[in-house]
């Protein structure tokens, strides 16, 4: 196995130069300064100094008015960032982010999903653990689901929403049904909200979702909808369906 093309066992030393870490646990001296934290970080790894790297990077990471501050000082929020910038200072191409919004407020997850898409665009490859499924929709190419210390599934983003995604059809009816007639009982409709509303579930993937035969059964039927929507699983509902049935 390599890291940048490094041996991870025979030339350990250059693959883990090539390898930043973010941990979930913030692990930060109090008493030194952001520049200080991010210098000695980058020296660590042998890397000559660059004022300049070390200045974009405070830059980008809304950290750059702090630079001076003691990390005692700082929010959590700001902690968590002079974690990235401690990670980013050797200029890793492979980067681990251990739940790196865990506990930040939403203005500051965002920006720091920011600073993930600049990485990504640069090259840098980037392996995110989090709980939040919004966060793995927005920004991976590749998903792996871990359910019970065990890897359940990994699969390109696009193709596990292909296969595992479901279209859902909703029909507001403009009359309440008691039940539904057996002459549906062949599109396995859902009756719900008090008999006002009839759910359809279809395949992606089929070459017929079986919505044309559903309507014209519906007006045999004598059922009249006034509104009707549709909704695609969303990458949260595929990791329920996987994380219960696994």
């Amino acid at each position: 196995m390599t890291a940048g093309g490094h041996d991870i066992i025979t030339d350990f030393r250059a693959a883990r130069s090539q390898i930043g870490l973010v941990p979930q646990e913030l692990a930060i001296t109090p008493f030194e300064s952001v520049w200080n934290t991010v210098s000695f970080s980058r020296g660590l790894f042998g890397k000559p100094r660059d004022d300049a790297y070390l200045e974009t990077m405070l830059k980008q990471l809304s950290l750059w008015d702090k630079k001076d501050s003691n990390l005692m000082t700082l929010s959590g929020g700001m902690k968590r960032r002079v974690m990235i910038a401690k990670a980013l200072s050797h200029e890793p191409r492979i980067l681990f982010l251990d739940e790196p919004t865990a506990g930040v407020d939403v203005e500051l997850r965002r920006e720091m999903w920011d600073v993930v898409r600049t990485l990504q665009a640069s090259g840098v490859t980037i392996i995110l653990t989090t709980h939040y499924i919004e966060e793995a929709e927005l920004m991976a190419d590749r998903i792996g689901v871990i359910n019970k210390g065990a890897i359940i599934l990994v699969e390109e983003k696009a193709e596990l929403i292909r296969k595992l995604g479901r279209k859902q059809l909703t029909l507001h009816l403009q009359k309440p049904l008691d039940a539904i007639p057996p002459s549906l009982a062949k599109h396995r409709l859902e009756l719900v909200e008090d008999g006002t509303v009839l759910h359809y579930t279809y395949d992606t993937q089929g070459e017929r979702t079986g919505i044309t035969a559903l309507l014209a059964d519906l007006g045999d039927a004598d059922i009249r909808f006034r509104d009707l929507e549709t909704k695609e699983s969303s990458l949260e509902d595929i990791f329920v369906d996987l994380v219960r049935n696994g």
